[in-house]
C-alpha cells in the first residue's frame, strides 16, 4: 500500500473534490493516485513518433535473427525459446544503435466526474494495460545512457548482439552446449576487434550488457508496443515477424 508515501496532502483540493462527489460510490473503496515517484505512471509524451521509431527497431532485431545463418540452422524449439528469451536486450541493443530518444509524462488521471455519473458502470469496459511507472522508466533510460556512453561501432553492434542472442543458459535448450559454442565464438570476435591496450572495454560492454537483461519483458512492451497491439500477446506477434514476414517485407 500506500501508508508511508510522503505524497498524500499534496493534492488537497482533488481530496475535498472527491469526498464531496464520491458520497455515491460508497459500496465500493476510494483508491487514491498515489504521487509518490516509486508509483507514479507515464507514457510515452510522443507516441505515434516513439512507437514508431520501436516498430522499426523491432523489424530490424527480427531480421538480424531470421538472416543469422546459425539462427536458422537450430531446431525450431531452440529459436523460440532463444526469441522469447532475448528480444527484450537485442531490441534495446537497437534502441541506442538507432539513437532513438523518448521522453514520458504523467499518465493522465481518470475522471473522477466520469466515475460518479457512471456509477460502477465502467467495470464493463475492457481492462486497460499496465501503465509503466516512473522508477521503472527512469532504470530503462539509465540502461541506454551507460550503453551511449560506450560509443559502440558497429562491429561491436553487431558481435554483441551474437554474444546477447545466443544464451546457453536458457532452460530447455536441446542444442544448448552447439549454442554455447555460438555465444563464445561472438565473444572472441568482439574481443578481437578492441585493441590491446583496451581489453577493459570487452569487460565494460558485457557487464553494462548484462543490465539489458533485467528490464522486464512487460516494460517495454507496456511503453512502446501497448499503444499499437492493444492486447495482442507480444511473444506471437514477433513469432509470427519470424516466420512469416520475409526479409524483403521487413527493410520496407
Amino acid at each position: 500500500g500506500c501508508e508511508r508515501c510522503q505524497c498524500r496532502g499534496e493534492d488537497k483540493q482533488t481530496a475535498i473534490l472527491y469526498t464531496l462527489l464520491s458520497q455515491n460510490l460508497a459500496r465500493r473503496p476510494a483508491h487514491r493516485r498515489c504521487l509518490c515517484h516509486r508509483r507514479r505512471t507515464v507514457c510515452l509524451r510522443t507516441p505515434h513518433l516513439t512507437c514508431q521509431a520501436a516498430s522499426n527497431v523491432l523489424g530490424k532485431t527480427v531480421s538480424f535473427m531470421k538472416n543469422l545463418p546459425s539462427f536458422r540452422l537450430l531446431p525450431r524449439e531452440d529459436q523460440l525459446l532463444l526469441l522469447e528469451s532475448c528480444w527484450v536486450p537485442l531490441f534495446l541493443l537497437g534502441l541506442v544503435q538507432e539513437m532513438v530518444t523518448f521522453e514520458v509524462m504523467e499518465t493522465p488521471a481518470p475522471s473522477m466526474l466520469k466515475k460518479i455519473l457512471l456509477d460502477g458502470h465502467s467495470q464493463q469496459q475492457e481492462p486497460e494495460w499496465t501503465q509503466p511507472t516512473l522508477a521503472a522508466v527512469q532504470r530503462l533510460q539509465c540502461c541506454l545512457n551507460s550503453f551511449w556512453s560506450l560509443d559502440l561501432s558497429p562491429k561491436e553492434y553487431a558481435y554483441l548482439k551474437g554474444a546477447i542472442l545466443f544464451n546457453p543458459d536458457i532452460p530447455g535448450l536441446r542444442t544448448s552446449l552447439y549454442i554455447e559454442s555460438l555465444q563464445q565464438e561472438a565473444q572472441r570476435a568482439l574481443q578481437e576487434v578492441l585493441q590491446p591496450e583496451d581489453q577493459g572495454r570487452f569487460a565494460r560492454i558485457l557487464l553494462i550488457a548484462s543490465t539489458l537483461k533485467s528490464i522486464p519483458p512487460a516494460l517495454i512492451t507496456d511503453l512502446f508496443f501497448r499503444p499499437i497491439i492493444g492486447n495482442a500477446d507480444m511473444v506471437e506477434l514477433i513469432t509470427e515477424m519470424l516466420y512469416e514476414i520475409t526479409s524483403e517485407q521487413l527493410a520496407h
